[in-house]
């Protein structure tokens, strides 16, 4: 059968868009965030929002695809999936002083006085510097970063200053820098497991514990602790990373479609985490726990030799002028 021209030039065309679709396919990448969180978590439901705004900014060429519950691996092994090439992203956030030494600043007892101060560092010169040694040391790029619920005291005893400390059993997770921070201002810490804390409360082998509020109420600690005593001790933040091997492999418009897409990210999970934060004091509240205002000045005041003696050197300037801030 004869083709006239026009038709040729249609099928030829055709075939041309077919190509040049394969080839499309073939560019299209798939990046792997891995995390710790739930489903119900806010920096799960910010890494969906961070993976549908890239889809849309680079009309579906870049999907993510992530993986809640570390069912992609624990924080430190995609940490070094992502040194090796394995895996793309994760939310990781003092865990990487094991290679950079400023990022233990994330995580200082009374070193932020408050979100806005804390979001003040995170965004400003400080957080820089940080950034740049996670950088340069981790071959891991921060491109956002989430608030973290302030931890505070329970017990069933109200703590108002750190007189109201002594001889209080307390557990504490095992880091000694807030082993020591406890002890000078004047509890008996203890350190001990997450998975044991209810039961040694429940059977008084400790008084009291510390975490954030949702943390509280997930592990019932209602049950079995009367007062949330807002010591709000460490205020703290985590950052959304890529792998230094995957951002090389951007163009710099996929680049700037990234760092977008993590910006909107970011503004998302701060809505979504402070609607949580009010929400669970409601809930607390409901289940019978007291909120219990403290001497926070008192604290700070307190901790603030103790801290300084048992960071690294490294960073002590740096704690030391955010604490005369």
């Amino acid at each position: 059968m004869l083709l006239s021209s026009t038709v040729k030039k249609t099928l030829l065309a055709g075939f041309a868009s077919i190509l040049m679709a394969g080839a499309a396919f073939a560019a299209d990448m798939t990046l792997k965030l891995g995390h710790l969180a739930n489903e119900e978590n806010t920096w799960h439901k910010a890494s969906v929002k961070f993976a549908e705004e890239l889809n849309t900014l680079t009309n579906g060429r870049i999907a993510v695809e992530v993986f809640p519950n570390e069912s992609l691996g624990k924080e430190l092994d995609l940490i070094n999936g992502m040194q090796l090439g394995t895996a793309d992203m994760t939310i990781t956030g003092e865990s990487l002083q094991n290679w950079a030494p400023m990022a233990a600043l994330l995580a200082i007892p009374y070193a932020y006085k408050s979100l806005e101060h804390m979001d003040e560092v995170a965004g400003g010169e400080l957080g820089d510097e940080i950034k740049q040694q996670i950088i340069e040391k981790a071959q891991i790029r921060p491109i956002a970063y989430f608030a973290r619920g302030p931890r505070n005291l329970t017990s069933n005893r109200e703590i108002k200053s750190p007189d109201d400390l002594a001889g209080l059993k307390l557990r504490v997770p095992n880091v000694p820098l807030f082993v020591e921070t406890w002890k000078a201002l004047g509890a008996s810490p203890t350190p001990m497991a997450f998975s044991e804390v209810f039961t040694s409360l429940q059977n008084g082998t400790i008084d009291a514990q510390e975490n954030p509020l949702a943390l509280i109420k997930s592990a019932n600690f209602n049950e079995v602790q009367k007062f949330v005593n807002k010591t709000e001790h460490v205020r703290s933040w985590i950052y959304l990373t890529i792998s230094e091997m995957t951002w090389n492999k951007l163009s710099e418009d996929d680049r700037k479609a990234v760092m977008e897409a993590a910006s909107r990210a970011q503004a998302y999970e701060r809505e979504l985490f402070l609607a949580d934060e009010g929400k669970l004091v409601e809930e607390l509240t409901s289940k019978g726990m007291t909120f219990v205002e403290v001497d926070g000045a008192a604290f700070a005041a307190k901790a603030k030799d103790a801290v300084l003696a048992n960071v690294k050197d490294e960073i002590r300037p740096q704690v030391e002028a955010l604490f005369a801030d």
